[in-house]
């Protein structure tokens, strides 16, 4: 037995000699990495194992309420992928650009697209057309799928642009007539491009292979319970998100049911649960946020429920307390991954682990982690903060065109740099603080954007908070906080400042503390006062209420041209 294999400790998996975390959980059973393979390959044959009928649902339209089960869901991939290769003439390591909202034809055109082993670049239809255009010049594509909403904002490629929701797309994909010869796909092959911010600044295309996806799978496989009836699940994810896309693979490995939305909406979302019976449910926290507070889901019955897994960022213990008294038999469950690492590597499984409030889980097995001091450079034991690295079969290849934020985020090791403060207590459960990068320095002092919004959001009239630090001659800079109110909700500026003074909080008592209203009217209003060139791309992506890494972003810009002016 390898010496530095006893120095593991059981409870918490770090390593005194290497000072490294392993995981607890059994290794991930994955095909011998020569064996030809593509993910799509690997998700039907373990879908060929499940004790449900070929006939059971993988798709349900919440809108039309249309199913689609996993034998017409084969078929349906087989004739697309048919029609792919002999007439459109698709071929491996061909890249197809994807702009859609949310169907239950996307899928089917992953699965497709991944038989082929053609790259799947999927992209926010919300897009300009000026993102779009530096996504396409990363991804090179040859082909683009969108719809009759968004077909416009592409640029003429190689092949013609197929719309997905279109009467001829069905006929492709129910017509036999043409069959598909068999593609032998690597699992080092690329399989997909996702759009990410990365972890060290503007939107990057991250390279997944096919074996990376097949990982994520293969964890989620591990991880299956027995059960009298298949999984119902719906999740607010789009496709494009890499959640979204990893979840359309996993749900047919594990033959779950999903049900699809087209575009998120809390009452139609609350509507669907109760209509299709859903068990699991996979949220962003700000719907957790707004399922805590109020009595709108009293009118629905959400009694199928199970469990309900969110992620993107972590739960105060606030929130997840409103949400456990709410709701005491549903099971929420907490996750940490990122587009780099192909999704969640770090997860809560089963009651007793999700009892942890504020973690984000174990590490999945067959990966390991380390928590960094970002100064130093000196990996650190449980119970310290420090920069979260990890390791293992689902990293990335890297960012496509980007070898200098390549080889500053992957080391030639292996080791990927999340930039993210965490750390990993002594049974081996992570806590995430916040982006190495959002870190505010008030008067010599480190203060967390993430607690503070975590503070803003236990208020029950505050639906959102994104906090970011802004510029103080004196202080070096300030915690300011965007807040999104509940609707109809008179809360201003001094009660929510007189509400943070009374948390009995040490972070919150160092530092002056101002707050904004957060609206685009507001954030536009700055951005005129700051001559920021952002009033466009505003009104572009305008949603009903901001996302918080998109106001963190522009506000960040923003502040840093007033002290500059």
């Amino acid at each position: 037995m390898d010496p530095k294999s006893l120095q593991i400790d059981t409870r918490s998996g770090f390593n005194s000699i290497t000072k490294t975390f392993h995981s607890l959980r059994p290794p991930i059973d994955l095909p011998l990495e020569d064996t030809p393979l593509s993910a799509a390959e690997y998700a039907f044959s373990l879908l060929a194992t499940s004790p449900w009928p070929h006939d059971s649902v993988a798709l349900i339209n919440s809108v039309t309420a249309q199913r689609i089960s996993y034998s017409e869901f084969t078929r349906r991939t087989n004739c697309l992928a048919a029609y792919l290769q002999k007439v459109t003439q698709l071929s491996i390591n061909d890249t197809a650009f994807i702009l859609s909202p949310n169907s239950i034809q996307l899928p089917i055109l992953y699965f497709s697209l991944l038989s082929l082993g053609v790259v799947i670049s999927p992209a926010n239809p919300l897009s300009t057309q000026s993102e779009i255009s530096r996504q396409v010049q990363l991804s090179k594509p040859v082909i683009a799928f969108a719809t009759a909403s968004t077909f416009h904002k592409l640029p003429k490629l190689k092949h013609q642009t197929i719309l997905i929701d279109s009467s001829e797309f069905e006929s492709i994909m129910m017509s036999s007539k043409h069959e598909f010869d068999h593609v032998k796909v690597k699992q080092s092959d690329l399989a997909a491009i996702m759009y990410s911010s990365g972890t060290t600044g503007n939107v990057k295309g991250v390279m997944l292979t096919q074996r990376n996806l097949m990982a994520q799978i293969a964890n989620s496989y591990a991880s299956r319970q027995e059960r009298e009836s298949p999984t119902v699940t719906l999740y607010t994810m789009p496709y494009f998100h890499m959640v979204g896309f990893i979840f359309s693979l996993r749900s047919v490995a594990l033959s779950e049911t999903v049900v699809v939305m087209e575009r998120f909406d809390l009452k139609k979302m609350l509507k669907a649960v109760e209509e299709f019976r859903v068990t699991r449910l996979v949220f962003p926290p700000p719907v957790i946020v707004a399922l805590s507070k109020g009595g709108l889901t009293d009118s629905y019955d959400l009694s199928s429920v199970e469990i309900v897994v969110s992620g993107a960022a972590p739960l105060g213990k606030d929130i997840i307390a409103a949400f456990t008294a709410r709701f005491p038999k549903i099971v929420l469950g907490q996750g940490y991954g990122l587009t780099e690492t192909a999704g969640a590597i770090f997860l809560t499984k089963g009651p007793e682990e999700a009892k942890l409030w504020g973690s984000t889980g174990r590490l999945s097995g067959s990966f390991e982690g380390k928590i960094v001091d970002p100064e130093t450079g000196e990996a650190l034991p449980p119970c310290k903060e420090g920069e979260l690295w990890v390791k293992g079969p689902s990293v990335m290849k890297g960012y496509v065109g980007e070898e200098e934020s390549t080889s500053a985020t992957l080391l030639s090791d292996g080791w990927l740099r999340t930039g993210d403060i965490c750390y990993i207590n002594e049974d081996g459960f992570l806590f995430v603080v916040d982006r190495l990068k959002e870190l505010i320095k008030y008067r010599g002092y480190q203060v967390a954007p993430a607690e503070l919004e975590q503070l803003l959001i236990s208020h029950p009239q505050i639906v959102d908070a994104a906090v970011i630090g802004y510029p103080d001659k004196e202080a070096g800079q300030v915690p300011m906080a965007f807040v999104v109110r509940q609707p109809q909700s008179t809360l201003n500026e001094a009660e929510i400042m007189d509400f943070v003074a009374k948390q009995e909080n040490k972070a919150c008592s160092v530092y002056q503390f101002h707050t904004q209203e957060c609206s685009w009217q507001n954030i536009e209003k700055r951005a005129e006062k700051s001559c920021c060139s952002t009033r466009d791309f505003i009104k572009a992506v305008m949603t009903d209420i901001p996302t918080k890494k998109l106001v963190k972003y522009l506000m960040t810009i923003i502040s840093t041209l007033n002290i500059q002016n």
